[in-house]
């Protein structure tokens, strides 16, 4: 498999996990690059549901290394959790995942200064998970962040803690809210830290070395395309480079060591939290959310649903270099008689073939649809592309062909064993 970068091509929630959970079975190491534990990704295994924040999706499989790089922002409680919870279902975790010693790390004030943010922007809002993770990020742009090399280092935690601890309570006291207990703080983070301890190494060299040995490494990103800092629906975006750009700064591996990169997107499009979603649509919503479907792993909020954007997933392909495509839930459309996909925007007497940087435009779009014939019948069954309804099979080749990548693998449930390679 060689070095394999998988990023999302819409707005995140695409099925990441399950697929690389698939892949990773052909990998040797598996990388998570960016985000926090905003993320969740979802794994069935028989019977068995995990939901991972900040761990890969390969420590489900025994003998693959995992690696939480340096671009990940933790929340060292939220990991220790991650693990116990994982250790409770059998899970291992010690000798198999490592966390990078220059990984940021999120505290208590990050998570309150979310919150507190938030609720000034009122109707302006970002639809944050309140995790933390922006001021996190921001404090590390700031270069006053506290790093897993410092919570690993009693002394020096306790000296750095003080004077952010102070400051940070100084702030939330401006906004109205309630101070921090420094002493409580240093005891919860001393804990984790004392736990994570023998996790923490310096995974760019472990990764290096990986390398050398000629092992394969599947780079593991949190969100979606139009979720990056830089190339997303500003300011309805998360802090951290969510494209594939994101994996080589994330992890410390150069752009010229990777080899492929797998872009997944759903059959149809979602988005959790504010901001543009052009292809909107109640009829669908109301159909997967009836079906159970589409409520967020990490926030439990259902997600907004919407037509295929082939404009969206067009953009993404440039921007991440997408080579193959990974589609899921093609199964959430086996009962819908005609299925619209956009293959353009209208703003007033315009007509965008491209998707624009101006978020408040995109927000007034209208889109163009081509209409498709469904194939109303189930796909959860199907073991391979031939088995897949005529109608399906050309519902993917046009969005493939639209999107602009060479379809690879196609999911119709969230098994292991529905999933079919082309």
């Amino acid at each position: 498999m060689a070095n394999t970068i998988l990023v999302g091509a819409q707005w995140g929630d695409e099925g990441k996990g399950k697929i690389i959970d698939v892949l990773t079975e052909s990998a040797d190491v598996v990388v998570r690059t960016q985000g926090g534990n905003n993320a969740g990704h979802t794994v069935f295994l028989g019977p068995k549901k995990y939901v991972l924040h900040l761990i890969p999706s390969g420590i489900l499989r025994k003998g693959k290394r995992c690696i939480i790089g340096n671009g990940v922002v933790i929340d060292p409680l939220g990991l220790v959790a991650e693990i116990e919870g994982l250790r409770k279902q059998g899970v291992k975790c010690a000798g198999q995942m490592f966390v990078s010693e220059t990984a940021h790390i999120v505290m208590p004030y990050h998570r309150e200064l979310d919150a507190q943010r938030e609720v000034l922007k009122g109707k302006n809002k970002i639809g944050t998970t309140k995790r933390g993770i922006g001021p996190c990020y921001g404090d590390k742009a700031a270069r006053v962040g506290l790093r897993m090399i410092d919570l690993i280092n009693p002394a020096r935690f306790e000296e750095k803690l003080a004077a952010r601890i102070k400051e940070n309570n100084a702030t939330l006291k401006s906004l109205g809210a309630k101070p921090l207990s420094f002493k409580q703080v240093l005891k919860d983070y001393r804990a984790a830290g004392d736990y994570l301890k023998p996790f923490v190494a310096n995974t760019v060299v472990m990764l290096h070395e990986a390398m050398q040995r000629g092992e394969d490494m599947l780079f593991e990103g949190a969100q979606g395309t139009f979720l990056d800092i830089d190339h997303g629906t500003y300011p309805f975006v998360t802090s951290s480079n969510t494209t594939a750009g994101g994996a080589s700064t994330g992890s410390g591996v150069a752009p010229n060591r990777m080899d492929r990169v797998v872009g997944v997107l759903k059959a149809y499009t979602t988005r959790v939290g504010e901001g543009p979603l052009p292809t909107e649509n109640a009829e669908i919503s109301d159909l997967l959310h009836g079906m159970g479907r589409e409520f967020g792993a990490t926030t439990g909020r259902a997600r907004r649903c919407g037509w295929f954007d082939s404009i969206a997933t067009r953009h993404a392909t440039m921007v991440n270099g997408i080579d193959d495509l990974a589609v899921t839930n093609v199964d959430g459309l086996d009962t819908v008689a005609t299925i619209k996909v956009c293959i353009g925007y209208r703003h007033g007497k315009k007509r965008y073939d491209y998707f624009p940087s101006d978020a408040q435009v995109l927000a007034e779009c209208e889109p163009i649809y081509a209409e498709f014939e469904g194939w109303q019948t189930p796909t959860d069954k199907c073991k391979t592309w031939k088995q897949l309804p005529a109608k399906c099979r050309t519902y993917l080749k046009a969005i493939a062909e639209l999107t602009g990548a060479k379809l690879s693998i196609v999911s119709v449930g969230p098994a292991r064993e529905q999933t079919m390679f082309l």
